[in-house]
């Protein structure tokens, strides 16, 4: 194995003698029952935010979703390759799950790349076309938010998407009459890489509150 991956070798093992000892039957029940999460959790591939270690939840409480941007494109009824709008159809009309987060945090470089030229090459043909998810997010931010310092704009934007991917969650229609019959529920979070602190978007106020009240 490659030097480079060898810890991951090492981790693997500490997990099969120590972690899936301690819980087996958990594993065992997972198997035997099948899987019913909590909720879906749609997250940014990032390496540093981790769904289940921000969350702290077991195995089989989230089914999780990670792309670059934590972008959902809207709806499309084509027979073409639709990775997230699958998982997405998959946790709804077959988990039956009833709660959808979408979670963007500090430091993306999704949201960074939206403020980046960036020249399209055949290399990174999908990524930019990908992107474009981010861009209505981007255009209100630069209208909102023109006396801020960089930083505090790309903080904005990152916000904002994750309102317009719950926005674009809306236009899959198993997803739109489970919200308007009162039985799936739709969650905007932000997570805050600098101190862990996860913030909610309350679409009463408009604003994003700490998930964790003081």
């Amino acid at each position: 194995m490659d030097n480079r991956l060898k810890e991951f070798e090492k981790g693997h093992k500490s997990f099969q003698k120590v972690k899936f000892k301690q819980s087996e039957d958990r594993f065992k029940k997972l198997i035997e029952e099948g899987q019913n999460p909590k909720a879906l959790f749609i997250g940014c591939s990032d390496s540093r935010v981790m769904p289940a270690m921000i969350t702290g939840s077991n195995p089989g409480d989230l089914f999780i979703v990670r792309n670059i941007g934590n972008f959902v494109a809207p709806f499309k009824p084509d027979a073409d390759y639709h990775a997230t709008a699958s998982a997405i159809e998959y946790a709804v009309s077959v988990l039956g799950i009833t709660d959808i987060i979408v979670c963007g945090h500090s430091h993306c470089g999704a949201i960074g790349a939206l403020y980046k030229e960036i020249k399209e090459t055949p290399e990174n043909i999908h990524t930019i076309k990908w992107l474009e998810l981010g861009q209505e997010a981007k255009k209100i931010a630069m209208l909102t938010c023109k006396e801020k310092n960089h930083d505090e704009l790309l903080r904005y934007t990152e916000k904002i998407s994750v309102i317009f991917q719950l926005d674009n969650l809306l236009t899959y229609p198993a997803v739109k009459q489970g919200v308007e019959e009162g039985t799936i529920f739709l969650h905007g979070w932000h997570y805050h890489m600098e101190d862990g602190e996860i913030e909610y978007y309350d679409d009463e106020n408009y604003e994003f509150k700490p998930l964790i009240q003081k």
